[in-house]
């Protein structure tokens, strides 16, 4: 059982992107079914977790029971996906999750579900009677009568919301925040600092007063220590709340605004749900009827479990009739309505890719990653995959493909899964992955190093052709840039022989974008080929890796240029 010990809204962060916890959820119950989640199978369970080929981390934790309990006891045991008492079972929940055909719509009966305080969450003493809210719930109620709600707002308003009594007063207090950022346009970021701080001044004024200042990470009992760390937790959550409620498919986001709003066309299911849903918490101090409530994967009902409403939605998105439709069942429907909006999203995409290669969107794709380098994009690592995937489409001559998600309307909604590249690149005489990271430092060596490479064998041995990999990030730290340059040198036989891996910083990839589109013509697959051999070709001539870095450069500013 968690304890409550902060008075702020509580969001899972782990892990970051729900779709990650539909495999481990899957390795859990395949491997340890029936079993007592116990301290041994715990470390058990994080060494499986090592082991399988979508984890995409580096599985060196030191308090490798710590690890499993953080993956597993936060979201997919709060959302009800699944049991770890008496023994680990996966739930109804956890099986739509898993293995239904629409793993966003039992998400979002979870999130409503999830409550605070619960069975699984009880308050601290000090705090008692804080809390009394579906937080999800209340996300989706602010951002409905609000029109919009952006990360700001969110973090430091939004998770004051611990009460849904409290609803009008910090729907208030964001009206209000609306209205004087409007006189601080040319200092607003001090003005959100200050803003932040004195509501965490007001927030924990009482704890403040009574010196209780020490958090457990620290023996800093200064009180800007404490404002800082509240911020940091608050910045958490309200990042794990855009992330969750995203991948219920009612939000639309504007990255580069950090703004979260409801999809025209899912107005209806959020009113549907905040007018029938269920406001209170239930079965606060019965864990018994509070498991069997969460865990049924048909409650609660949402918009489109009626009939009448499911042949709404498709009449207004498709040329059906409602006499044709009248003959299906609602999950017929529900697979009908699937399929219309797959083949709408997949039209989005190949008109994107049309005005892509064309490279009407030339200004755009650099100007984005300059504000992504810059901080101006919310979940700049996605934003990174997408945009880099848009240049590598601009570049023309192969086929590529994004393994990060696109939601409905064709916006990228979640990164890659761990085990594949980012980005897969057909150009018929070879073929070529793309790696990026927001990674920096030695944390970038440490998270990439293996996975990249792996990925890198793989696509070779699925595709059978002559397979290179561009690794690209802001910046590339000197341990990443030696590992690359030590396996290029290197036979292994799990990576099919020597790797030709080639590092670039995000600044020489946009020098070959600009050299590509000052070319009096588009460059071909022979191009792109030719450039990646002059790479691999200095990198074997290179004495050690720094000298391989100055010839990366030169090859970057020479490419295509007469």
């Amino acid at each position: 059982m968690a304890t409550l010990n902060n008075k702020v809204l509580f969001f899972t962060t782990s892990p970051r992107t729900p779709t990650k916890m539909i495999p481990e959820i899957e390795l859990l119950c395949e491997k340890f079914e029936s079993k007592p989640w116990n301290h041994a199978n715990q470390e058990q369970f994080s060494n499986e977790l090592a082991e399988s080929n979508f984890f995409e981390g580096d599985g060196s934790s030191s308090d490798k029971a710590f690890s499993a309990r953080d993956r597993i006891n936060r979201a997919p045991k709060a959302l009800g996906f699944v049991n770890l008492k008496p023994y680990i079972a996966m739930t109804d929940a956890g099986k739509s999750l898993v293995f239904g055909k629409r793993p966003q719509e039992i998400f979002l009966r979870q999130l409503l579900k999830f409550q605070l305080p619960s069975p699984y969450h009880h308050e601290n003493a000090k705090i008692e009677g804080t809390f009394c809210v579906r937080p999800y719930l209340e996300m989706l109620r602010l951002i409905r009568e609000l029109e919009f709600l952006t990360f700001d707002e969110l973090k430091i308003f939004a998770v004051q919301l611990t009460d849904y009594r409290k609803f009008d007063t910090i729907k208030s207090k964001i009206i209000q925040f609306r209205q004087e950022k409007e006189h601080h346009k040319g200092e607003y970021k001090r003005f959100v600092s200050e803003t932040w701080t004195n509501a965490i001044l007001d927030i924990h004024s009482d704890r403040i007063a009574e010196g209780r200042t020490k958090t457990r990470e620290t023996l800093d009992d200064s009180l800007n220590k404490f404002i800082k760390t509240q911020k940091g937790n608050m910045r958490d959550y309200a990042d794990a709340c855009f992330r969750y409620l995203r991948y219920t498919g009612l939000i639309s986001i504007v990255h580069n605004r950090r703004t979260i709003t409801i999809f025209d066309d899912k107005k209806h299911d959020v009113d549907y749900i905040l007018n029938n849903v269920d406001r209170n918490p239930v079965f606060i101090n019965d864990e018994e009827k509070y498991k069997a409530y969460l865990f049924n994967s048909n409650m609660p009902l949402l918009y489109t479990d009626n009939k009448e409403n499911i042949i709404d939605v498709i009449l207004r998105i498709s040329n059906r009739t409602k006499r044709e439709l009248l003959t299906y069942d609602v999950e017929s429907l529900k697979d009908l309505r699937d399929e219309i909006v797959s083949q709408h999203k997949e039209n989005i995409i190949h008109e994107q890719v049309a005005e892509i290669k064309s490279y009407a969107l030339y200004s755009e794709i650099i100007d984005t990653f300059n504000e992504i380098v810059s901080d101006e994009y919310y979940d700049a690592p996605l934003m990174l995959e997408y945009n880099t995937w848009r240049a590598m489409t601009m570049l023309d001559g192969g086929k590529i493909i994004g393994n990060f998600k696109f939601d409905d309307v064709g916006q990228p909604l979640s990164t890659a899964s761990g085990n594949m590249p980012d980005i897969e690149c057909d150009y018929d005489d070879f073929a070529l992955s793309v790696e990026v990271t927001m990674q920096k430092g030695q944390r970038q060596y440490e998270s990439e190093g293996e996975p990249v490479a792996r990925h890198f064998g793989q696509l070779k041995k699925r595709s059978g052709k002559d397979t290179y990999c561009l690794f690209i990030a802001p910046t590339i730290n000197e341990a990443t840039l030696a590992h690359f340059f030590g396996l290029n040198h290197l036979s292994i036989s799990l990576y099919g022989g020597k790797s030709k891996i080639i590092p670039l910083e995000l600044d020489q990839f946009m020098k070959l974008i600009e050299n590509s589109y000052s070319h009096n013509t588009q460059p071909t697959p022979a191009d792109i080929h030719h450039f990646l051999d002059l790479v691999m070709f200095s990198c074997r001539k290179s004495k050690n890796e720094n000298m391989w870095r100055t010839s990366i450069q030169v090859c970057v500013d020479s490419w295509l240029i007469p």
